[in-house]
């Protein structure tokens, strides 16, 4: 059994996470320019929900993969379906084929982040793990650096269809060096995947999806949502090999790490979101603005995370998690306070910087917490179910906002919603008439001004969940060699 070689098989996962990284800050960056070329911004938020709708539903079965047959067939497997997506969003023609192509992309995501970080899980130990995890999170900052300009040079000088190529070449990367320097072995046991419960968890969350955005017959699909998931839930308490095992949901810290990560993360996919197309499509920015005003955030969310990394064994997981979720009510309450046309573009940056930097104390100390109440034979299914309930709240926040939006739009039946697409136009507007223009754009800015406000209560959410946080012991682990990384713990 040849040995992992620690430092190169860690580059290979930073490569992967800088992947997902620079998807989120490059891509909001573009989309409203993409919006522009292509027409639908009624379609907007879809974009967006069907990447992470996809990546949402794998999240906790590629995990469960990941404890069955190991770790790197699976990473690998997503990070090569994660490729095929990137290629064909940016051949798209049209704003269906871009979200079909999302959602591909997003099957392949699904498997990048979750088992990156059990990875980690494995290979380090605890006092060794908060250091990495944090410097992991400087892979985010600087995505947050390089990303925002990178996809503003791409829209001027290229075209938008490069924001999705430039995953390619890192993509390979990533996968030559898994191949060639990670090793593990597992002992291989007669165990079946919970086909049902995969299928009613797929089903359920589309239809959670469509029917909380709110408009016209979408909500019809909110008790078929309750029929899945309870179906869902059901099937797992009962199958021997399950999903997502529900036993690990009575451990305190895995449950309430779950509610606080759906909460925060609606709040910060929100802001990734609409804090750009507000800049653009109200303010009349430009992308490179548009995607500067969430950098504060992404460059602060990774610095606070390595603090946090160095100190959480001696505060506890407790403190780090309240004082975090405090700073993100603290800085997306001031964002939707100065989110407006008359407001300094600096105090608008510092609070998103707020924002991020309770973010890389929260969701740094909550993940190592979850990773820290399980044994290797649980902790891929565990890892990949924290952030499968941190993409859930992506999506869903999303797509709630989306649906606000879309109902500002269509309040006066005489303005046809394509119009809106103008707003996004390299000439912001030109050829509309004014008023109509005047209508769009106060309309767009009020809907927007209500997703800032449920970017505040998210967080509000996520740090009453904290609030319950039991102290965790942080007891010291060893290291697991990837030799014996199949034994139970």
């Amino acid at each position: 059994m040849r040995k992992t070689h620690r430092p190169l098989t860690t580059l290979a996962l930073a490569l992967s996470l800088f992947m997902a990284a620079l998807e989120v800050t490059v891509v909001s960056t573009a989309m409203p320019t993409v919006v522009g070329e292509l027409g639908g911004l009624q379609s907007y938020a879809w974009v967006f929900t069907a990447y992470m709708l996809s990546s949402t539903i794998t999240v906790p079965i590629y995990g469960k993969l990941s404890d069955l047959y190991g770790r790197k067939p699976i990473l690998l497997f997503g990070t090569g379906l994660f490729l095929i997506g990137s290629i064909a969003s940016g051949l798209s023609t049209s704003m269906n084929m871009l979200i079909a192509f999302r959602t591909l992309q997003g099957l392949g995501a699904g498997a990048m982040q979750p088992i990156s970080l059990t990875i980690i899980g494995d290979i380090y130990t605890i006092e060794e793990r908060g250091k990495v995890q944090g410097a992991f999170s400087a892979v985010w900052g600087i995505a947050g650096l390089v990303g925002p300009l990178t996809g503003g040079l791409i829209v001027k000088y290229l075209s938008w269809h490069w924001v999705f190529f430039i995953n390619v070449p890192v993509g390979v990367a990533t996968s030559l060096l898994l191949m060639a320097f990670f090793h593990e072995q597992v002992q291989r046991k007669p165990q079946r995947l919970d086909y049902a419960g995969a299928v009613l968890l797929s089903a359920g969350v589309v239809a959670l999806l469509f029917g909380v955005q709110g408009v016209g017959r979408n909500m019809l699909a909110l008790p078929v949502a309750a029929l899945m998931l309870g179906a869902f839930v059901f099937v797992e308490r009962r199958v021997p090999e399950p999903v997502i095992p529900m036993s690990i949901f009575k451990q305190p810290a895995i449950a309430i790490s779950s509610v606080a990560g759906a909460c925060f993360s609606a709040a910060m996919f929100g802001s990734t979101t609409y804090v750009p197309l507000y800049v653009q499509a109200v303010l009349g920015g430009s992308p490179t603005l548009a995607g500067g005003m969430i950098t504060p955030m992404i460059v602060a969310w990774p610095a606070a995370a390595l603090l946090a990394g160095r100190v959480m064994l001696k505060t506890g997981f407790r403190p780090l998690i309240v004082g975090g979720l405090g700073l993100t009510v603290a800085g997306t309450g001031a964002m939707a306070l100065l989110l407006r046309p008359d407001s300094p573009i600096v105090l608008l940056q510092l609070a998103m910087g707020v924002f991020g930097v309770g973010l890389g104390f929260a969701s740094t100390a909550l993940l190592i917490a979850v990773q820290t109440s399980v044994g290797w034979e649980l902790r891929g299914v565990a890892t990949a179910s924290n952030m499968f309930f941190r993409t859930i709240g992506g999506v869903l926040g999303v797509g709630i906002m989306g649906g606000v939006m879309v109902s500002q739009l269509i309040k006066d039946p005489n303005i046809p919603l394509s119009a809106a697409n103008a707003l996004l136009g390299p000439d912001h507007g030109h050829g509309v008439p004014e008023e109509m223009l005047k209508t769009l754009s106060g309309a767009l800015g009020t809907g927007l001004s209500i997703n800032f406000w449920l970017i505040c209560a998210f967080s509000v959410a996520a740090f009453a969940a904290g609030l319950f946080f039991p102290r965790v012991s942080r007891q010291a682990g060893t290291p697991i060699s990837t030799a014996d990384a199949a034994a139970p713990h």
